[in-house]
This record gives structure tokens, C-alpha cells and sequence, in this order.
């Protein structure tokens, strides 16, 4: 009973918004709005020392999924409508991410929402979210590396539901949401979640923000709550950028002996980049997975026969030389190091405890409207 009034209550917040705003539009008219629209694509050829059955997708999937057959990551067509009082955005997306990561039959919207302005600073925004929580982002073009984190595959990589979200200056940005779920677009279970994020700015060279996510996960019952907690730090100063991320995450009543007490997962990643020249660059990745209860990533029987659930470390180097400022060719080395009775990998018929992978990128972003005025209050 307490699930379904915090679900009306949400909905009589978002129609009382729907109603207030329009009141509020039919006196006053912005006196600007602008429209853009984005397009990017970025296509790929990838190796992994892990066989899969032809046409299947590797192991943590994110970019880059597939082995030995030139493919495409995504091709997307982002819009974006800004005014005073309304704003709002849609993507869609296309390509072996949007397979692999997304959900049918959503998998081809990466966001769409509308925001309202109801005081002052204060926004309230519903529909399709890119994820508020983790260290890194989905798309290639804005991380450091093309390659994600095991940890970040794990994390959420869409939401939706409603945020509200209040800058009270110019450095800090506080983000509060009311969800669906952990990773899901559509609740079927009546079991609204919550999350956060606080993003502050540390002047012109980089932030440091705090984001979790507190609710049950998919297909769980309300008794296995979920409390997932990041920290990650953004930093830039002349030719070198760092980005290092930390996440602790426990769920109640999961794990793996009794599954009545509450297990505990753990990881952390840093990555660094050196902008040699303006058009060439070095980075490296180190990362650290362990979720022993298996509660996030799944449980196995290792070789031991022991019941468990991933433990792993990763170190990842690249280059990336930029023909133009908003293109982009990466080449990219990658080690990924299981437990070592965690023989899940298999290779030319022999299963092991490690994978390397091989990755070359190519991507542009380019701009087929930018900020194109729509309405002027003469």
C-alpha cells in the first residue's frame, strides 16, 4: 500500500507540474528558444582471446562487442530543445551498443525527456534518463577510453522516472530522482527507487561529485534493498587529464551461504591521459571489480566448486590521434585478470582466467543545427 500512494503521489507531483506550468506559459511567453540537433557515429574493429559462438557479443558488453568483424558501435541523432521555462531532449541510437545494452524494445532511444522550470533554479524533468550514477559515461566519444569499466557495465545504463534538478550556483549542480528501478525504463513491479547525484565544480579544470541509487534491484523483492554509492573525481590541468572513480554497493538478504545477510560489492577505477600534441594523445586505465556474493554480476562455480561471484582487475592502454577537433581514431590494448579458479574465458578450446582484447575506433560528431532560435517575444 505505502508503494502504490508514493507512485500516485508521483504522478499527482508531474500532473500538478503539467498544469502549473501551462498556467504559467499562457501569461508570460519566452522570450527565447533554441533547437539542436547533433549527429555522431563511430565504427569499429575489435579481437578478443575469448571464443564465442559466431554473431554473440563478449562477455561484459558495452563498445566494441563483437570479435573479428568490422561493425558499428552507434549511430545516434541527438535533438535538443532549450528555452526559459521548457526544455527537452530526445536520441535516438542505433548500432551494437544500443543491441547489446539496451532494452527491447527501447533499444533504440538512448534519452528522451521534457523538463519544466517551477522556481527560480528548480527544474523538474520526466521521461527516458541517461544513467545519473557511476564514474564514466556509455558512448565512446565521452570517456577517456573507448572501453568501459567492468564495474561500469555492472552500473545502471539507462533509467527513467523523474528528477528534479536544483543548481543553487554556478559550481554546484544537486540532482535528486525518483525512479523505475535499477536499469530498467518500465516498472512492473510497483517498486519505486530513488538516487542522487551532486556534482561540484573545482573552477575551470575539472569536479568532483558523489551519485548512488537506493531502491531493490530488478526482479527482486523490496526485502533485497540495494544501496549503491559512488565518488568520482575529474581533473585537468595543462596536457594532463585524470579521472578516478570509486563505488561500494550492498544489498540486503544476498548472499551467498544463507542469503539472509547482507552481502558487499567493491570497485574502483583511474584513469589517466597525456595530450602530447593537439592531435595526439596516450591513456591508460587501471580498474578493480570484487563481488564475491555474486549479487551484481551473477554466481558461478569456479573450479575450487566453490559457489562465488566475479573478483577481477583490469589495465587498459590506448592512443588517440584527432584528425579535427571532433573526431577521433583510437587504438586500444586491454587485459582483463579473473580470480584464478575463475576459469570463464575460453580460448582456441581452452578455458583460462584472462582475456586480452584489441580495439581500433573511429568516430566524428558533427552539428546539423546548433541553438537555432524558434521564438522571440518582440
Amino acid at each position: 500500500m505505502a508503494l502504490l500512494n508514493k507512485r500516485r503521489l508521483a504522478v499527482f507531483m508531474l500532473g500538478s507540474l503539467f498544469l502549473n506550468t501551462s498556467n504559467s506559459k499562457a501569461q508570460k511567453i519566452d522570450t527565447i528558444s533554441t533547437l539542436s540537433v547533433t549527429a555522431y557515429i563511430d565504427a569499429y574493429y575489435a579481437h578478443y582471446t575469448d571464443s564465442v559462438e559466431p554473431g554473440n557479443f563478449q562477455k561484459f558488453p558495452d563498445a566494441s562487442p563483437r570479435n573479428n568483424a568490422p561493425s558499428l558501435n552507434i549511430a545516434s541523432l541527438a535533438m535538443q530543445y532549450n528555452s526559459d521555462k521548457v526544455r527537452a531532449a530526445f536520441v535516438l541510437n542505433y548500432g551494437d551498443i544500443a543491441t547489446a545494452v539496451f532494452p527491447h524494445p527501447y533499444n533504440n532511444i538512448l534519452e528522451a525527456h521534457v523538463g519544466f522550470k517551477v522556481y527560480s533554479k528548480l527544474w523538474i524533468d520526466a521521461g527516458f534518463f541517461r544513467p545519473h550514477f557511476g564514474t564514466e559515461y556509455i558512448l565512446p566519444v565521452e570517456n577517456i577510453a573507448t572501453s568501459v569499466a567492468v564495474a561500469t557495465v555492472y552500473e545502471p545504463s539507462y533509467e527513467s522516472g523523474i528528477k528534479f534538478n536544483f543548481d543553487p550556483t554556478s559550481k554546484l549542480e544537486i540532482n535528486l530522482f525518483l525512479l523505475n528501478g535499477y536499469n530498467v525504463y518500465v516498472n512492473n513491479k510497483d517498486q519505486l527507487a530513488f538516487g542522487a547525484g551532486i556534482t561540484y565544480q573545482l573552477g575551470a579544470h575539472g569536479n568532483i561529485g558523489y551519485t548512488n541509487y537506493i531502491g531493490p534491484p530488478n526482479n527482486k523483492p523490496a526485502a533485497n534493498l540495494r544501496i549503491d554509492q559512488n565518488i568520482f573525481y575529474n581533473y585537468q590541468i595543462k596536457k594532463i587529464r585524470i579521472q578516478v572513480g570509486v563505488d561500494y554497493c550492498t544489498q540486503q538478504n544476498s548472499d551467498i551461504a544463507t542469503q539472509s545477510k547482507t552481502a558487499g560489492l567493491y570497485s574502483a577505477l583511474a584513469t589517466i591521459k597525456y595530450q602530447w600534441t593537439k592531435k595526439f594523445g596516450i591513456y591508460c586505465r587501471g580498474e578493480l571489480f570484487q563481488d564475491p556474493d555474486g549479487f551484481m554480476s551473477g554466481v558461478i562455480t569456479d573450479v575450487a566448486g566453490n559457489k562465488t561471484g566475479y573478483k577481477l582487475w583490469g589495465a587498459t592502454a590506448g592512443i588517440e590521434i584527432k584528425p579535427t577537433p571532433e573526431s577521433y581514431v583510437r587504438l586500444e590494448n586491454r587485459y582483463i585478470q579473473m580470480d584464478k579458479d575463475q576459469l570463464i574465458f575460453i580460448n582456441d578450446g581452452y578455458v583460462q582466467n584472462a582475456r586480452y582484447e584489441v580495439m581500433v575506433n573511429a568516430g566524428v560528431t558533427f552539428d546539423l543545427l546548433k541553438n537555432i532560435r524558434t521564438n522571440k517575444n518582440e
